[in-house]
């Protein structure tokens, strides 16, 4: 199948674009009359001189000399005044328009289900949320009003070039043709240009991102070399994709350049004949048109060279759109605002699947009752953690219902459903912030006295008072200044303080020293006494005082009960876990 032809220019992409002026209809009103100032105040300057000329200077004649000398220089005066207001008003307005573009793409970023990111580079959506938004803000300080200035320009002066004399108006005339055409085909091969560099510049991103990330795993296997040679590699793809923007434009350019001459040439050449031998143009009028030529060529110019402006920012705005337009939310429909839970769950005949047809859970049913802890252990993949994403909504099932308090967690909303559970997670993600910001994720509801208070409980207060600065301590990026212990005791703090209807714990404990782990166990004992709380764990010391154990495997609930119960079992998966874990360790 033959690939789509593309635009040259998306006028409904463009239209799109221009909804976010409204707010700014002043300013915008203001760039455009600056743009019509400067291009009528140009076109006057030659007039007033080649009246100057021709009725002063020629004919050595005073009187009203020195008022047109001082009307030109009114007339520069305005044109740079107006070309002052113009840069200003209209990078305001490119940048006004890029905040509500970003602070709207941010929001809708926000609300992505987690599919959306687990199939996304996180280089890629920084690309489009930083990088292009400076490109669309070009479209307004560098692009699109100074095409029209340009045009209006070209305009202007070609109607006073013929209301002088339109012979040698002609002239000039008979190349334009020539340099549209040139000017249509360099805008074509631009805008391929631009859609390589663009996608050049996220590949860039998205690689440097994660190899910055990664880069103790990159170290510890001596990866160097190999991500150094695949680095030169995408840096010379982004090279030749800019190199093919520079060659167009040492094409284009210097031919419009030529022709730019030829025709000021010809100009003065037939000009100086007509003044010479047939006196039907003037010393005046061959002066004025020595100043028109340029100024109906050089903006032709600039329009080639502000539409490649236009042409990348029209490129990184359709790169936005396109995430704008992508509907991956969790459908929040939910008309029930929840305070508070009582904290039953049920989970009724349950399918789901990350990938289409390549089921995860496959029918499991479960139930937990209210105030119970109950343990989910399995092998590594079994849908352990899978059944915490889908009662937080991160995913939607395929099939079945999943209940808290009786009541269909899809008629919750989002927000109240979130609220009254809280998830301490195995990979604890700290943000570069203080300890207490870390703890509270600046909720204004929980304050720092009510964080010492549950830090104090559970027995994490002095490790915290410990630290330089204490609460107000710097972790630094993804807490990379604690150790993996420290980090998770904080994680465990963060939502100890939410005082949660249903409490979460994925993995907890599985990578935390014997003394941290201490310490959580027993903050788990004080945090669970009256509240549901679901561990999930493949070391079976921290489950075994659960109220109720539920064993899986490959998708499927393969036993229930208690530890005392399911050792009983003669070949029981969990007794099996249970031998190997313990048994074997108590023998050596």
């Amino acid at each position: 199948m033959a690939k789509e032809k593309k635009k040259v220019f998306d006028v409904t992409l463009f239209k799109r674009l221009l909804q976010y002026i409204k707010p700014y209809r002043l300013v915008f009103v203001v760039s455009l009359i600056c743009v019509i100032g400067l291009a009528v105040f140009g076109a006057l300057r030659p007039l007033v001189l080649q009246k100057a000329i021709d009725e002063h200077v020629v004919l050595k004649e005073y009187d009203g000399f020195l008022f047109l000398v001082i009307l030109m220089l009114v007339l520069l005066v305005l044109e740079v005044v107006s070309q002052l207001l113009f840069i200003y008003y209209a990078s305001w307005l490119g940048q006004s328009v890029v905040k509500d573009i970003r602070v709207k793409l941010y929001e809708h970023v926000l609300r992505f289900r987690m599919k959306y990111y687990d199939n996304s580079s996180v280089g890629v959506l920084i690309t489009r949320t930083v990088t292009d938004m400076e490109r669309i803000a070009d479209i307004f300080g560098q692009g699109l009003f100074m095409i029209f200035s340009d045009i209006l320009k070209m305009l202007v002066v070609a109607g006073a070039m013929l209301y002088l004399n339109w012979k040698l108006s002609l002239i000039a005339f008979v190349t334009m043709p020539i340099i549209v055409y040139a000017t249509k085909i360099f805008q074509k091969y631009m805008k391929r240009a631009f859609e390589e560099v663009r996608t050049e510049v996220s590949n860039l991103n998205s690689f440097v991102q994660e190899r910055v990330t990664g880069m103790k795993i990159l170290q510890l296997f001596t990866r160097e070399d190999t991500e150094y040679k695949k680095f030169k590699e995408i840096n010379e793809r982004h090279k030749k994709g800019w190199l093919k923007t520079v060659w167009y434009n040492s094409i284009f350019f210097p031919i419009a350049e030529l022709l730019s001459s030829i025709t000021l040439g010809s100009i003065i050449w037939v000009g100086g004949l007509m003044v010479v031998f047939h006196n039907t143009v003037s010393i005046g009028d061959l002066t004025a048109y020595i100043m028109f030529v340029p100024m109906l060529f050089r903006p032709l110019n600039q329009i080639a060279n502000k539409f490649n402006t236009l042409q990348m920012g029209m490129v990184a705005a359709d790169r936005v759109f396109k995430v704008l337009d992508t509907t991956s939310q969790i459908d929040d429909n939910g008309d029930v605002d929840v305070s508070d839970f009582k904290g039953d769950i049920s989970f009724k005949d349950v399918h789901f699947s990350y990938v289409e047809n390549e089921e995860v859970l496959k029918g499991i049913s479960l139930e937990v009752k209210s105030g119970e802890t109950v343990a989910i252990v399995g092998a590594t993949g079994a849908g352990k953690s899978t059944i915490i994403n889908l009662l937080n909504r991160f995913y939607d099932i395929q099939k079945g219902s999943i209940c808290v308090d009786e009541m269909n967690i899809k008629r919750m909303t989002l927000k109240s459903l979130r609220e009254q559970i809280a998830v301490v997670l195995q990979d604890v993600f700290l943000f570069a912030d203080t300890i207490l910001n870390n703890i509270t994720l600046k909720n204004p509801e929980i304050t720092e006295a009510q964080v010492h208070k549950a830090a104090k409980e559970i027995g994490i207060h002095d490790f915290i008072m410990s630290l330089p600065n204490g609460y107000q301590y710097n972790v630094k990026e993804r807490g990379v200044m604690l150790s993996s212990g420290q980090r998770q005791l904080i994680s465990f703090l963060r939502a100890y303080v939410t005082n949660p209807s249903i409490l979460v714990l994925d993995e907890a404990t599985s990578s935390v020293d014997s003394y941290s782990e201490q310490l959580i166990q027993d903050a788990t004992d004080k945090i669970t006494k009256g509240r549901t709380s679901i561990v999930i764990a493949h070391r079976l010391a921290t489950v075994q005082k659960a109220d109720q154990i539920i064993v899986m495997d490959d998708g499927h609930i393969v036993e229930k009960g208690s530890h005392e119960e399911l050792l009983k079992k003669e070949d029981g998966y969990y007794r099996n876990l249970y031998e190997v874990q313990f048994l074997k360790a108590e023998v050596a």
